[in-house]
């Protein structure tokens, strides 16, 4: 019995392994939610920032709009505990807003925690933009700096690769598309538009089904092991009986 309780306790350390493993990794990066909007429009975007460091704490994020996609209109949502900074820089080419010409455009928003504010480890704050008009094609890259207590810098800057593969420090994305309608016997969205596809939705998806796979198993095994482990035949115990008569 002690073997089988060993056997289900390391199942069950094996399976949770298995499961953070798979779920984790994906919810590491900066991201912004949602991942796509519709070009000509606002929209409020919030950029997901995480803790990876072990030992140090988040205190300083510094995200760049794209210099060849200027928006007219930023407006930033107050982070209790966060200082927040937009810099605006003059448009090489100016651009239309409501009938005015607008010369210059927020290039960059940059936010500084507090003594008391700043994202420990195994952590994460939302910092949200409102955003307008968007551009009317293409994509969004917010090259973004991530300063952490210990004084390092984690740069969030590589570009969307072109074949699709990830890169090692992907910057944020927001990418630009004409909203569509449905079509009449296309089923309900799985998620809500607020969410990122970059979230740990499929990898922690994934872990839940190898968990449940592996319990199911392990619980085979167990009852498995107990069938054979069980009281003996009632022949062999009729067996017994006639040879404690005979002695």
């Amino acid at each position: 019995m002690r073997t089988l309780i060993k056997r289900s306790v390391l199942v069950a350390a094996v399976v949770g392994g298995l499961t953070l493993a798979l779920a984790v990794p994906a919810s590491a990066h900066v991201t912004v939610n949602p991942s796509t909007a519709t070009p000509g429009g606002y929209a409020k975007v919030t950029f997901r920032v995480p803790t990876e460091s072990d030992t140090a704490s988040t205190t300083k994020v510094e995200v760049n709009l794209p210099a060849d996609k200027p928006v007219a209109s930023v407006s930033i949502k107050p982070v209790q505990g966060w200082t927040a900074v937009a810099v605006k820089s003059k448009l090489a080419t100016p651009i239309k807003a409501h009938d005015t010409e607008i010369t210059e455009a927020v290039s960059k928003i940059t936010w500084t925690a507090d003594a008391n504010a700043a994202v420990k480890p195994g952590q994460f704050q939302e910092f949200d933009v409102s955003l307008g008009p968007l551009p009317d094609s293409g994509q969004m890259v917010f090259k973004t700096l991530q300063t952490y207590s210990d004084g390092s810098i984690v740069r969030w800057i590589d570009e969307p690769t072109t074949d699709g593969s990830e890169a090692e420090h992907p910057a944020p994305v927001l990418k630009l598309a004409a909203a569509t309608a449905p079509a009449a016997a296309a089923p309900a969205p799985a998620e809500s538009a607020g969410e990122s596809s970059d979230g740990p939705d499929a990898y922690g998806i994934a872990g839940l089904v190898a968990g449940l796979i592996a319990l199911v198993l392990a619980l085979f095994a167990v009852w498995r092991a107990g069938r054979r482990a069980g009281p003996a035949s009632p022949a062999a115990s009729d067996k017994e009986k006639v040879s404690a008569g005979k002695a």
